[in-house]
């Protein structure tokens, strides 16, 4: 079980406080400062659809031209984005028991790790 993420993102925040409040002991990889790789992110695209992994509405993907946008079609254009700029991930990513749950909501957190 991993969390992944940007540190100084406030879901990330959330979610970190919320599996210390909950007893998670869950290692933590920060996109940013850990990196990012292709087999990774291949590994997440077989659990969630890419079009769920790209985060659209944060500032990244925002501050993206026309172009670049248009040009995300299809798995492989996503990754090569999300290789080039990880902030536009959808975050945090929580990795385990060969599934990937996006985002900080505290019921799905509960219903998966307070069993």
């Amino acid at each position: 079980m991993k969390l992944y993420g940007i540190k100084n993102c406030d879901k990330v925040k959330r979610a970190r406080a919320w599996l210390d409040a909950h007893g998670h002991a869950i290692p933590f990889h920060d996109f940013k400062k850990d990196g990012l790789d292709k087999p990774l992110l291949e590994r997440w695209l077989k659990l969630v659809d890419w079009q769920a992994l790209l985060n659209k509405q944060g500032t990244t993907w925002k501050k993206l031209s026309e172009d670049e946008k248009s040009a995300v079609t299809d798995a492989p254009a996503a990754i090569l984005l999300m290789l080039e700029k990880p902030s536009v991930i959808k975050r945090p990513a929580l990795e385990f028991d060969d599934r990937l749950i996006l985002g900080f909501d505290e019921v799905t957190y509960s219903e998966c790790l307070d069993k």
